[in-house]
Parts: C-alpha cells; sequence; structure tokens
C-alpha cells in the first residue's frame, strides 16, 4: 500500500512542469532585494549542493539566525517567494549588521532541492570550506556585488 502511494507521488511530481525563472519571479515578496540573476542563482544552486556533501550549510530561519547571532560567517540565501513574509524579514537586517552578504532566489522549493532535501526550505547559509573553496568565492564576489535596497 505504501509503495503504491509512493509510485503515484513519483508520477504526480513527474507530471507538474517545472516552473521557468521568468515564471517564478511572478511570485515574488516585495522585500526580495537584492535578487540573484539567473545565472547567479544557478551557481548559487551549485554551491549549496557541494555545501551540503561537505555538511558546510545552515537550514532554516532558527538555525540561520542563532549562528548569524554567534558570529559565524558565509553566505546567506533567502528564498523570495516565501509566505508571510514575517518568517523571515528580520534576517537580511541581521546580515547587513554584521557585514554578511545576502541574496534572495526566486523559489524555496528549488533552494530546498539544491540542498538535497524534499522539503522548501526559506534560508540556508553557505559556509566557506576548501573543498568548494573556488565556487563559493565566485559566488561571495557577485553577491556581493549585488546593490542592496535603500
Amino acid at each position: 500500500m505504501a509503495r503504491e502511494k509512493q509510485a503515484e507521488a513519483a508520477a504526480e511530481a513527474e507530471g507538474t512542469p517545472e516552473r521557468s525563472y521568468r515564471e517564478q519571479l511572478d511570485f515574488l515578496n516585495p522585500i526580495a532585494r537584492p535578487l540573484a540573476s539567473r545565472k547567479l542563482t544557478r551557481k548559487l544552486y551549485k554551491c549549496i549542493r557541494k555545501a551540503a556533501k561537505q555538511k558546510q550549510i545552515r537550514r532554516g530561519v532558527k538555525e540561520v539566525q542563532k549562528f548569524i547571532n554567534k558570529g559565524e560567517k558565509g553566505i546567506t540565501v533567502l528564498a523570495g517567494d516565501t509566505q508571510p513574509i514575517d518568517v523571515y524579514c528580520h534576517i537580511p537586517i541581521m546580515c547587513e549588521d554584521r557585514s554578511l552578504p545576502y541574496a534572495y532566489v526566486p523559489s524555496k522549493s528549488d533552494l530546498g532541492a539544491a540542498a538535497g532535501s524534499k522539503r522548501p526550505t526559506c534560508v540556508i547559509m553557505i559556509k566557506p570550506h576548501e573543498e568548494y573553496q573556488e565556487t563559493y568565492d565566485e559566488c561571495l564576489e557577485e553577491v556581493e556585488a549585488l546593490p542592496l535596497p535603500l
């Protein structure tokens, strides 16, 4: 019985088409600034996948908030389609106070999938590590170049 439900769920998931980057932009919050470009979004997802293999990510509002307060360094990636925005609207302010780079990506489900989870994730912090340092440095440089919101 359980296998039948899993098979149905997998077939249903395959039947739903992936939304393109442009379609995902329709569901953004008004506070989703600075938004990563399509190219930077792909680089961030790639970096998150590599960091997840090395267990160098912090996932979720509570965990990311705790480690920002402890002074941990890294790139904070936020999902731009999280509702309600009150859940995580304080995270960018915390990042700005501590001079941590942050960027928004359009989809929380894609963010969770990049981290190796089936669940959507609204906030991830990528910590630096020597295994993927080159990718991390590229992402860091591009995220820092994004204009901060007014």
